[in-house]
């Protein structure tokens, strides 16, 4: 049988990545899903070659996992045929009697597979060793949501290519909310943890309305408002 979740007191953990989870089931799929968000990822599913095409098409994803015995992926398991614009790294589940038809897969540097019935910490670690090795040495531990990454020794954000160019209080409240990923927090939450100190409101919506400008730039939007109640950082689901 499958790893339980509460495996997850695994010290492996996410920082906001996005992960898409192709798996032969609903059982399978919960399991990766659920376990995957505990460990602080952002996760999506598709449920079969198609889906998985168009998820791609549309979204950039840090990490794909992929169950190889799935019947209706229509080809699309090569790892040169996921994207056309940069391919994720995939992590195939496979049945042992399968491997021979990854080789050439597994050749090519950033696929790695885990046997079916798997352990749910053999995913996070096989996940994690993928991820460290994603982009420019980002393997580092710095803080990133997405294409958007923070350099701490520098106080300074990227959003893909482009370089943000923050003020000391923008820095602060961005690295908050991003390390917090999903999370609300109030005007008065904001202004402690920027300021040290409760400040007008006016104060703080000006602040979070420079950082949305500079960070929302690119799609999709990271940083939200939810009326009432406070900001947030991630992926808005419709």
């Amino acid at each position: 049988m499958y790893g339980y979740v509460s495996e997850r007191r695994s010290p492996v953990r996410g920082q906001g990545q996005h992960v898409l989870v192709v798996a032969d089931g609903p059982e399978i799929t919960e399991l990766l899903s659920t376990t995957l968000e505990l460990a602080g990822y952002h996760v999506e599913v598709a449920a079969d070659g198609a889906e998985l095409a168009a998820r791609l098409s549309e979204h950039r994803f840090d990490l794909v996992v992929l169950d190889t015995t799935l019947t209706d992926l229509g080809g699309v398991p090569r790892r040169h045929r996921l994207t056309p614009t940069g391919p994720p790294p995939v992590l195939f589940l496979t049945e042992c009697d399968s491997l021979g038809s990854l080789i050439p897969d597994l050749g090519l540097g950033e696929v790695d597979y885990v046997t079916k019935p798997f352990r749910i910490v053999e995913v996070l670690a096989r996940a994690q060793v993928l991820l460290r090795g994603r982009g420019a040495g980002r393997g580092d531990g710095s803080p990133r949501y997405g294409d958007l990454v923070l350099d701490d020794a520098a106080c300074q954000a990227r959003r893909g290519q482009r370089a943000l160019d923050l003020t000391p209080a923008e820095y602060r409240l961005l690295r908050h909310l991003l390390v917090n990923a999903e999370q609300v927090f109030s005007k008065n939450q904001i202004s402690r943890h920027v300021w040290g100190e409760v400040r007008a409101e006016n104060a703080i919506e000006k602040l979070v309305s420079r950082l949305r400008r500079k960070v929302n730039q690119e799609e999709p939007a990271l940083i939200h408002t939810r009326r009432g109640f406070g900001y947030w950082l991630g992926r808005a689901t419709l």
